[in-house]
């Protein structure tokens, strides 16, 4: 329901009766929860807002959201907890295992088919068909996503565990996630797997000698079957899994015998060698190592992979950069207090001279390209001029009456052909325009009335576009154009210290230019490798606006300008990038 980019209808903040009647609605919904953790869930006292949206299905939906996460959502009446409620609470709901792997597929969309559940010598937990459940994967009890059972637990048993099993509404990573503060899940044990209590069910199982003998068949198949998932998906065992915190998240390459930590160390060097290969030149240096990991090493990461120095062994760019230099392949500095630079490559060092670029492969580039989102295009805006009643004597001869929209060209035309029409051109001096009785009420101040009965030309039509309402047009491409009253709010870029006295960058109204908050946050956050959220913006309805750590406006310029290619004066708050050499 979220893989995709959402439109925020409004937000506000959630009415005392409407925080009771979503208290009612929590404990009805979810009975095993105390009144102490509903009251936890749903604070009294702490900000609540709702947030109505439309998903890009255009389902509607209701989410709430308290300490800048959304915590719950609505959906024709159901009531739905998150990934970040879940993890508060990871047994509220039947939860079912999954594969690490599978977890990418589901966050584009996918829903979970029965032969990917790894079913525990516990067995699998008792639902009925429609029930709600949560997704976790092997080794991490903490749920990744939240779906709806196609069938009851006795009818995938029958099946042989094959078809569809879960409809996956919300995941780990989507669009609804990405709204809150991003975090990861929290690596919680799974439970003890004690045999479960089956005294009631053995009573239908002998009643059935059909599904009894499924039920012994699966119990060897599953066995079989789980080897054979665990050798496809280059895993271990159910047990050696549980133990390992490498598979607590998404391995980049299932095929991979490596360990995670291994692959981004390995990930972290082929950037890193790509960036100076093809990407830095001898005249960019001294080049910061913060603008050479955010503008160069980020870039060349291949598609479908993110770069993550804090996943890697060297934890730091510092670090590893360290460790290149003592290979000799560069050369760091701290050219200004705190504030480090590479200030020599040798380019004909074996390792970059003998690093080849992978080219991907031509099934993989076919995916990609197919799901790969519609790159941005930058709306074509347009300042125009709207008559208002006070001025519809003077341009009624021309045909426009009040309320036309005009451009800035054809209003000057309508004054110039105006003034020639009426032989208003002062005769001793070609540069003035006398002032008719129509002029003087349109464009006069009271006080002038008696006073003025000239103007040079530049007056007349600069008082004429000040007398007239602005207005504006947005045309996206591909759409019909969009006319709005008043000037349009350029794109705000501020810096704002934190109680913790670290700055951080804000960016409102991105949402006019067409452009998505929370894929604007995501860029950022793997460029500038820092903290970004997306909260709604004060004072402002149905806006966002993103918050990142750090001074980030040299990424945001480059990000607004280089790529997407917005003019310059709809952005301000430029100027508040950090000068070269002074620490951000």
């Amino acid at each position: 329901m979220f893989a995709k980019a959402f439109r925020v209808k409004s937000n506000t903040a959630i009415k005392g009766s409407d925080r009771r009647k979503l208290r009612a609605d929590v404990m009805a919904a979810f009975p095993t929860l105390g009144t102490d953790q509903v009251s936890v869930l749903v604070p009294g006292k702490e900000e609540l807002n709702i947030v109505k949206l439309y998903a890009h299905r255009g389902d509607a939906v209701t989410v709430y959201v308290s300490g800048g996460n959304p915590i719950l959502f609505e959906v024709e009446k159901n009531l739905y907890p998150t990934v970040y409620a879940l993890w508060s609470y990871p047994d509220l709901l039947p939860a079912f295992t999954t594969w690490p792997p599978v977890l990418e597929k589901l966050v584009g969309g996918a829903d979970l088919m029965l032969p990917g559940l790894v079913v525990p010598p516990a067995g699998l937990p008792q639902v009925q068909k429609g029930d709600l459940c949560a997704i976790a994967l092997l080794g991490n009890r903490a749920p990744v996503a939240v779906g709806v059972a196609a069938m009851s637990t006795a009818e995938m048993l029958t099946s042989g565990l094959k078809g569809r099993g879960f409809s996956v509404l919300h995941t780990y990573q989507d669009h609804l996630w990405r709204s809150g503060d991003k975090s990861s899940p929290p690596s919680l044990a799974p439970l003890a797997l004690d045999p479960p209590d089956l005294s009631e069910e053995k009573e239908s199982v002998q009643a059935d000698p059909a599904l009894q003998g499924d039920l012994r068949r699966l119990t060897l198949e599953g066995e079989e079957e789980n080897g054979e998932v665990q050798r496809m998906c280059g895993e271990k065992s159910l047990s050696e899994a549980s133990e390992d915190p490498s598979v607590r998240g998404l391995n980049p390459d299932p095929t991979d015998s490596k360990t995670l930590q291994e692959q981004m160390d390995e990930l972290v060097q082929r950037c890193f060698l790509h960036a100076l290969k093809c990407q830095v030149r001898k005249a960019d240096l001294p080049l910061l190592t913060s603008t050479f990991l955010g503008s160069h090493m980020l870039s060349c990461c291949p598609e479908g992979r993110q770069l993550d120095i804090k996943k890697s062994s060297y934890k730091k760019l510092s670090k590893f950069l360290q460790h290149m230099q003592r290979e000799q392949i560069i050369q760091v500095k701290e050219l200004s207090k705190g504030v480090e630079s590479i200030v020599a490559v040798d380019w004909k060092h074996p390792r970059i001279t003998s690093f080849v670029i992978a080219e991907p492969s031509p099934t993989s580039q076919t995916i990609q390209e197919g799901s790969r989102e519609q790159p941005y295009h930058p709306p074509d805006i347009k300042s125009l001029y709207c008559v208002p009643a006070s001025m519809t004597l003077l341009f009624q001869e021309s045909g426009h009456k009040k309320g036309s929209i005009l451009e800035g060209g054809e209003v000057r035309m309508i004054i110039i052909n105006y003034v020639k029409r009426n032989d208003l051109v002062d005769a001793d001096n070609k540069n003035l325009v006398k002032l008719d009785p129509i002029l003087c009420d349109c464009i006069l101040e009271k006080n002038e009335q008696h006073t003025v009965m000239k103007l040079p030309w530049d007056s007349l039509l600069t008082r004429c576009l000040e007398k007239l309402q602005p207005v504006y047009q947005v045309t996206f491409p591909g759409q019909e154009p969009i006319v709005k009253k008043g000037r349009i709010c350029p794109i705000d870029i501020t810096l704002a210290q934190r109680a913790s006295n670290k700055k951080v960058t804000v960016v409102r109204n991105l949402e006019a230019y067409g452009l998505d908050p929370c894929s604007v946050a995501a860029i950022l956050q793997q460029r500038c490798q820092a903290s970004a959220t997306v909260t709604p913006a004060p004072g402002a309805k149905d806006s966002l606006q993103v918050q990142i750590q750090g001074n980030q406006v040299h990424h945001l310029s480059r990000l607004l300008l280089e790529e997407y290619q917005l003019p310059r004066k709809h952005i301000q708050g430029l100027e508040k990038a950090p000068k070269p050499g002074k620490k951000k």
